[in-house]
Order: structure tokens, then sequence, then C-alpha cells
């Protein structure tokens, strides 16, 4: 009976113990500083001869979740490499691909924030081709498809490079885009002055409800580490003139790519890119479509409807346009298309970041095909005929590809 009654004790004093300790504190992580590596080198990887990236020491790709539960640390840690790898990548376009950089806008002044995009030496003076790149929305800048693919997979299917060194080859001059530069991100200066005045004219309720919303959000944070590192505030001061992917597009079609000397203009243009050159399409409609003779987009995100674009605009891209988009379909199947806007063919793979690489060799199929047909034309247009040949009556067709 004296024992059992020890025993009972005993678990009492056990439960009131286990009671008083928080289970959950004692799960939490410490957050280590969100401060990374500033070269690939102190990353410790490194580009082998494959254009693969991996781990000086035990040459093994990427691991996203270098440390376990702490997704946000991993998360700062993979757009910090993020950004080295674009530093590294406008350095392969400098020194491998000879491109050079030129400044936007174009008469910015010394203080203002700019852009850039990159040249070829050729690209206005070639009187003959001229290829644009344009890639999707997000992170990317110029010279990149995909930062994904270049961190996972490789350098060749995650940069336009192979369509760079490509297009040189064969005579074209090149023109690099860069959409998604559009504002300098500066750490943003508390204005405390102008936060006291906000609060003395809001409404006690509204000041309320506004302070239990923040009470709530920094609960749920601090929830989730012992230590959590406030991030610095930032703010975007726009980019004149190229705040946005579509006006960026634009700006350069205006100070550059119309004032090439190039007899025919093409353009690739990767998912979001597709819908920028689109509203060019619409804006410069009368200038674009004696100069642009064809246009792949590969998973283009453009609507034609959406993007009210005109009936003369809609038969253009029919004729001179081709979408290659992601599909578990054979490379170059022809597949339906949700709107009447161009051909719409299979890139060989489902995966939307891999559109471009996987194509790359049928868009300089479908341009060379497309300069044919602009031969033929130039040569029926030199015989005595009662017919003037129209770009259209010489259509590039899916069964040409």
């Amino acid at each position: 009976m004296l024992l059992a009654q020890e025993e009972k004790e005993k678990t009492t004093a056990l439960k009131d113990l286990l009671s008083r300790i928080d289970l959950d504190e004692l799960m939490k992580k410490d957050e280590p500083p969100l401060v990374f590596p500033k070269t690939l080198e102190e990353f410790e990887y490194a580009f082998n001869e494959h254009g693969q990236l991996r781990h000086t020491e035990t040459g093994e790709p990427f691991v996203f979740n270098s440390k376990e539960d702490l997704h946000r640390w991993n998360q700062k840690r993979y757009e910090a490499l993020g950004e080295i790898i674009t530093q590294y990548v406008y350095e392969r376009l400098e020194k491998d691909c000879k491109l050079r950089k030129e400044m936007l806008p174009v008469d910015a002044t010394e203080d203002e924030p700019k852009s850039f995009i990159y040249l070829s030496e050729d690209a206005l003076t070639n009187t003959d081709k001229l290829l644009v790149l344009i890639q999707g929305s997000g992170v990317v800048r110029a010279g990149q498809w995909a930062r994904r693919l270049i961190i996972n997979d490789d350098l060749d299917s995650g940069t336009q490079i192979p369509f760079i060194n490509r297009a040189m080859k064969e005579g074209y001059g090149v023109v690099v885009l860069n959409p998604n530069e559009n504002f300098l991100d500066v750490e943003k200066v508390p204005d405390f002055e102008q936060n006291v005045a906000d609060s003395l004219d809001e409404p006690a309720e509204k000041r309320e409800r506004r302070d239990e919303r923040e009470g709530k959000k920094k609960k749920d944070f601090y929830e989730k580490y012992r230590n959590p590192q406030k991030e610095i505030d930032r703010e975007h001061i726009p980019i004149r003139e190229n705040s946005s992917p579509e006006e960026h597009t634009l700006y350069v079609w205006d100070n550059f790519i119309s004032k090439s000397l190039a007899k025919n203009i093409f353009v690739v243009a990767h998912s979001y890119g597709g819908l920028c050159f689109v509203e060019l399409m619409i804006q410069r409609e009368d200038e674009v479509k004696p100069r642009v003779t064809a246009v792949a987009m590969t998973d283009s995100v453009h609507n034609v409807w959406h993007q009210e674009a005109g009936r003369s605009v809609q038969d253009w891209l029919k004729e001179n346009c081709c979408n290659w988009v992601s599909s578990s379909e054979p490379l170059d199947t022809q597949v339906d298309a949700m709107l009447p806007d161009c051909l719409r063919l299979s890139a060989g793979t489902e995966r939307h970041e891999l559109t471009s690489w996987r194509s790359f060799h049928s868009i300089f199929k479908f341009f060379d095909k497309h300069l044919e047909h602009q031969m033929d034309e130039g040569e029926d247009e030199e015989e005595p005929s009662s017919t003037v040949p129209t770009r259209s009556s010489n259509r590039v067709k899916h069964e040409d590809l």
C-alpha cells in the first residue's frame, strides 16, 4: 500500500514537472546569422568542365537543405548563391561571348538608378541578321533563362550562352535584354516623425487592430526560432523608362533594335518575354512588322485577347511566330492551340524552365526556314509578275520544320 502511494506521488511530481516544461520551446532551433559567402570559392562550389555546379571537395551537386528544418535560412543561402551566379553569368557574357554592356537609360545622369543590356560589337551595324533574346520574369537577369537550371542542371540549359554562341557563329548580331532589372534596391531609412504623425491621426480602434495584426505576425515568427533575425527593410527606386519588363522591352526597341541596320531581326522570347514582345507589337506595330522576320517563343504566357491585340497583330503572329510549349509530346509535335494566335509545338519537355534549351536546335531551324522564304520572296520580286508576293504567301508551315 505504501509502495503504491510512493509511485503515485512520483507520477504526480513528474507530471507537474513536465507541465512546466515548454516542449515546443525546447524543439525550437537557433537560427544562424543570415550572413553568407560572397564568392563561389567561399561557397566551396565551382562549375566543372560540363558546366555543372559542384562542391569543390565532395564533387556533389548543390544541396538546398544545408541546415535541417531551417527553411528561411536555406532559402536566404540559395538567394545569396543566386546573386553570385548572376555576376558569374555577366562575366561569361563579357569574357567568353565578348559582349559589351550598354547602360540604360542612354541619357542617365550619374546619380540616378540604371540598368543595362548586352550587345555584340556588330549588333547595330550588322546588315544581315540580328538576334534578340528576352527571358521570362522573376530573379533571372541578362543572359539567364532559369537560375534553378544553372544551379541544379548546367550552364547550357539555364543560360542564353549557347544561343549567343551559335548566333554569332552563324553571322548574327546579338542583343540581350535585361527586363527584370527595373529598380534600385536600397536600405529603407525609417521616417520616425512621419510614423508618429500617422499614428496620432489614426483612429484608436484602427490602430488597435493594426497592432494586433502586427503582434500576431511577430508571435508566429518568434514561435519558429529562439533568436530570429529581423531583415533589413528595403525600398525600390524605379529605373526611368525601364520600371517594368514591358517598358524595358519598348525602350530597348526604340533606342537600339530599331536603329540596327539588320535586314532580318529574329526574337527568342521565353515565358513572360513572349508577353513583352506581343506588347511591343501592339505599341509599335508599324515599326516591328517590316523589321522582324520571325519570333520563337518558348512556353510564352502572352494572351492576345487579354492584351487586346488587334486583328492585324494576330494575323502577323500566325504567319511569323512559333511557340514551343511544355508538353509530354515529342519535340516539334504540333499541339492544339488554346487561342488562335500562332503555331504551337511541343518543346519535348513538361518542365517550363527547360523549354528554351530543349527547342534550341528547332528554333534555329525555324529561323533558317524563314530566311529561305525571305530570299525566295526577294527573287520573285525581281521577276516580272502581275502579282506582288507577300510574306504570308510563303508562310513557314509545321511540315517545313
